[in-house]
């Protein structure tokens, strides 16, 4: 129980870093990303991009550094590209979920042995075995407790990141069609 209590906190604290990090103006971004679009500044598109680490601006920057190609080559690397950068930003987020899935059985494997221990007690001396058998259920029943103390905090980390991958997976798409429909329009004219 305890570590995976600490290896589920070790995650949430390196996830939070790398989500913090990624972090950035998003409509800002896209606004000047649609202004260089519209006057064909592919190069200076490819600089604002770069200039973050993050999904969004990852993915649309390899498809826009294949501009060349025509829009269905750069639909097809976006998608590609937006798979790739997604596991980045999933990585150990089902350690999380297996944790919140698994650490409440856990806790019950502990409270079904503690109570077993407990009836093997009341098979003995029954006037004696009283104060062994409370401090037995005592003692399973924190099992139970711990189990839940490893799993809820992992569960609310999953799934708050992955709201974030979520929105970040949104916002890519967001940004690729732009970059989809500024490149359908200059093959048009």
């Amino acid at each position: 129980g305890i570590a995976l209590s600490v290896a589920s906190v070790g995650i949430m604290i390196e996830r939070a870093i790398f989500f913090r990090r990624r972090r950035f103006d998003f409509d800002d971004v896209r606004q000047q990303l649609h202004h260089h679009l519209e006057e064909g500044d592919y190069e200076g598109a490819a600089t604002l991009l770069a200039a973050h680490d993050a999904l969004e601006t990852n993915v649309v920057l390899f498809g826009l550094r294949e501009h060349d190609k025509g829009p269905e080559a750069v639909e097809d690397l976006l998608l590609g590209a937006s798979q790739k950068e997604k596991e980045r930003y999933d990585r150990r987020l089902s350690f999380l979920a297996t944790v919140a899935s698994n650490a409440p059985f856990v806790g019950l494997f502990g409270t079904v042995l503690g109570i077993i221990h407990a009836f093997k007690e009341l098979s003995g001396n029954m006037a004696e075995a009283s104060s062994r058998v409370m401090g037995g259920i005592a003692e399973a029943l924190i099992a139970t407790a711990v189990g839940l103390l490893v799993a809820i905090p992992a569960l609310v980390a999953f799934n708050y990141f992955k709201s974030r991958v979520k929105a970040a997976t949104t916002n890519t798409q967001l940004l690729s069609r732009m970059l989809l429909a500024e490149l359908k329009a200059s093959d048009v004219a």
